[in-house]
């Protein structure tokens, strides 16, 4: 825990002194959004949070997990590539003890977000499994994703084995668009505006936190 918090303090110190604080008055600040933040956890320990998990979203692991992760995320988004290395690291670790479900935060200016949502969900209809091999191609040539366009989506959807005809008739469903917003309105009814957002075992992490932070609630939910 201390080591995270030196962490999340060096990198906020120099957030604040960009915008024109000391180096001491940053520290302060930081210490004490630490400390709102170390208070609001401890309250949803005893008062976790519930995303929906439907059965019929595409999911890594099993839901029956002890620990299921959510993610609230937006393809485009730096931030949620390193997040998307983080929760590699977490599966890793801890095997079928957690489960993972990617949901979707895409922000307006980034213009290939909601496409790449659109493409998770339609791949998602057909085969899951699909549907996350997408998800680590794109994140992994994340930099091709602006300028590539929905080219660079269809050549990732059709190396992952994906029907490319019924994909195109899917992608503008009903249903696909209704996921995402859904996904769009529980992230705000958790208080998640930017990417990437997390939900770990009811507990919520917003931002690209480190490995640590994961450990430090998944260790704790499973000792329970």
């Amino acid at each position: 825990m201390i080591r995270l918090l030196i962490a999340l303090t060096f990198v906020s110190t120099l957030s604040f002194a960009e915008q024109g604080l000391s180096q001491k008055d940053a520290q302060f600040l930081q210490m004490m959004q630490q400390k709102a933040e170390a208070d609001q956890r401890e309250a949803e320990y005893q008062n976790p949070k519930k995303p929906k998990l439907s059965k019929d979203r595409a999911v890594l692991g099993s839901l029956s997990a002890p620990v299921v992760i959510v993610a609230y995320s937006d393809f485009q988004c730096p931030y949620c590539s390193r997040g998307a290395n983080t929760i590699e690291e977490v599966r890793k670790k801890y095997g079928n003890k957690v489960a993972f479900m990617f949901k979707h935060l895409p922000l307006p200016f980034h213009s290939m977000a909601q496409p790449a949502a659109e493409y998770f969900e339609a791949i998602a209809i057909q085969d899951p499994k699909k549907a996350y091999r997408f998800h680590d191609e794109v994140f992994k040539n994340q930099a091709q994703l602006q300028s590539g366009g929905e080219g660079f989506l269809s050549e990732i959807a059709k190396k992952v084995g994906a029907d490319l005809a019924r994909l195109k008739k899917d992608i503008k469903s009903p249903k696909v668009q209704k996921r995402i917003e859904e996904d769009k309105q529980e992230a705000q009814s958790f208080q998640i505006s930017g990417t990437p957002g997390f939900i770990v075992a009811g507990i919520s992490l917003k931002g690209a936190y480190p490995m640590e932070a994961f450990e430090e609630i998944i260790d704790r939910r499973l000792k329970k």
